[in-house]
């Protein structure tokens, strides 16, 4: 099945803006794939493991986002719908919901933050970008 051309047209307009704003790269942070052949993991023993995979290009907004009571910072990350399909159909994802929803988290700056909502950006129909709202842990005050 091939992608319309308008659709092609709007994606790659979408990521001319990303870089030409400043765009940049982040690390998602996702389950690797599990060994069959090891028992140990098979029964539950061995500790989960994660690969980082490279999101660009994509963009910070400040977020407007705030929660009662609760200290950690939010950011909103826009990401490339190009970038997004290509990894999650490379890695056998069968959407991108789900691969987000897979995500231990965002790496940024070595950071790790923690995505609390993913939602679809889209115009006419067509999708052109992911909007993840990402949260900071929480600073350890004393």
């Amino acid at each position: 099945m091939t992608t319309p051309l308008h659709v092609v047209a709007l994606r790659r307009m979408t990521d001319a803006m990303f870089y030409g704003s400043g765009a940049r790269s982040v690390l998602l942070r996702i389950p690797a794939p599990a060994n069959a052949v090891d028992p140990g993991e098979q029964l539950g023993f061995a500790a989960p493991q994660f690969q980082d995979v490279e999101l660009t290009p994509v963009v910070f907004r400040s977020s407007t986002a705030t929660m009662v009571g609760d200290k950690a910072k939010r950011r909103e990350l826009l990401v490339s719908a190009t970038a997004v399909e290509a990894l999650a159909g490379l890695l056998s994802y069968g959407s991108a919901n789900t691969f987000f929803a897979s995500a231990a988290g965002v790496v940024v700056d070595d950071l790790l933050l923690a995505i609390t909502n993913v939602s679809e950006l889209e115009a006419g129909g067509l999708i052109y970008a992911y909007k993840l709202v990402l949260r900071e842990p929480p600073k350890n005050t004393v």
